[in-house]
């Protein structure tokens, strides 16, 4: 009989991260790898976030697949588990400056800060 071990590390899909994930034709698998072994790692856009990268392309049309997710500890019955939060994967077609964060509009953030909150 197999039996598998608990996870201490689980995904937590927002509704967001699986649309943006549809139209930037990601799969699961690309993102969970961009979490394990990013390319580069930057703050994220949304308070409490982190992002990271992965570059893709080619090197007349390189792009970049990012990942935007926050680390969440929840303690149910003195059992603390960690949690990753995806709150939104996109490709960016370019290169973006390392340590720079892009110009957000306002309406934007206030979405992203929203899907936070609720999920």
């Amino acid at each position: 009989m197999l039996i598998t071990p608990p996870q201490k590390e689980k995904i937590v899909w927002t509704t967001h991260s699986k649309e943006k994930m549809r139209y930037y034709k990601l799969s699961e698998k690309r993102v969970l790898n961009i979490l394990r072994r990013p390319g580069r790692k930057e703050e994220g856009i949304a308070p409490g976030t982190l992002a990271a990268m992965q570059p893709t392309g080619t090197k007349k049309h390189p792009t970049e697949a990012w990942v935007m997710y926050q680390t969440v500890i929840s303690n149910f019955k003195n059992q603390k588990t960690k949690k990753i939060k995806i709150i939104s994967a996109w490709r960016y077609p370019g290169i973006t400056p390392k340590g720079t964060r892009p110009i957000i509009p306002e309406n934007v953030l206030e979405d992203l800060k929203e899907i936070i909150d609720n999920s």
